[in-house]
């Protein structure tokens, strides 16, 4: 396969799975060990990709970030939402401080990964039918308690599979949000965490950059920016006449076919 015909596959997997709650890290692992059993796409490559789709969220929500980012001092709603942001980064923060090298040595692979997806899958379709009350309607209702209860749900985003905006959203269903300010907010949530993670992980990938490498990570940047503009409008419309089930099932189906593909030996997935 092309190179480049990779790169936008790349580019793809990860725009339109960065905020849908099915995990781009599972999704990118998967798609890594089919494409590219040697390991050729460098590890860099993926870690901007990420980057990339989190900037759509930028440009989408622009205005309103704008707005927040010119009236902190003086607007108490602001500086709300800026701590709401704080109080549910944090703790994945923390978290992955604290236990990355052991979550990349031992469940960056693709069995780990399906089990996470069958997993969350489970855990969402649980939320979902639990009875919902919506006491939180839009973001700006958002507490800082309610905030720091879906940061702690983050913190099972750092498991490869669970997917962060899964972990988001199940926190949201659980604490009283409704699905389209869950949703929303996880949005939001990406910034900080996926910016600082980006740039935290780039900090471990100093090595000088090539010709091929820097037009393989444009490309696939490029296309992760403007899937994850159309991911993004989709979820938003979709949750307000729908559930997450269909997300649940889909995770649970696809991480299901992993898995029988490995016990069966349909597929020689590599360990990592």
């Amino acid at each position: 396969m092309a190179d480049w015909i990779v790169d936008v596959i790349i580019g793809l997997v990860e725009g339109l799975t960065e905020f849908l709650p099915i995990s781009s890290t599972g999704h990118l692992v998967i798609t890594r060990a089919l494409l590219d059993p040697e390991g050729e796409i460098g590890f860099r490559q993926l870690i901007v990709v990420q980057g990339a789709a989190i900037l759509a969220v930028c440009w989408e929500y622009r205005r309103r970030l704008w707005a927040i980012g010119t009236t902190l001092i003086s607007d108490r709603q602001s500086r709300l939402f800026a701590l709401n942001l704080f109080l549910a980064f944090l703790p994945a923060a923390v978290a992955g401080l604290a236990f990355e090298d052991t979550i990349r040595s031992v469940l960056f692979a693709p069995i780990p990964v399906a089990l996470a997806l069958v997993i969350g899958g489970v855990l969402i379709l649980w939320a979902e039918r639990r009875t919902h009350v919506e006491r939180v309607t839009s973001v700006d209702q958002l507490q800082p308690m309610d905030a720091f209860k879906v940061g702690l749900f983050q913190m099972l985003a750092l498991v490869p599979g669970t997917s962060r905006s899964a972990a988001t959203i199940l926190g949201g269903l659980l604490t009283g949000l409704s699905r389209k300010t869950a949703a929303e907010f996880s949005f939001f949530v990406a910034i900080p965490v996926m910016l600082a993670a980006t740039g935290y992980k780039l900090l471990d990938a100093r090595e000088p950059i090539t010709a091929d490498e820097a037009r393989s990570i444009l490309l696939s940047s490029v296309v992760a920016f403007f899937a994850a503009l159309i991911a993004i409008r989709f979820l938003i419309r979709y949750v307000s006449q729908h559930s997450f089930a269909v997300f649940a099932w889909y995770r649970i189906v696809f991480g299901g076919f992993i898995l029988l593909s490995w016990q069966f030996g349909w597929v020689s997935w590599s360990p990592g």
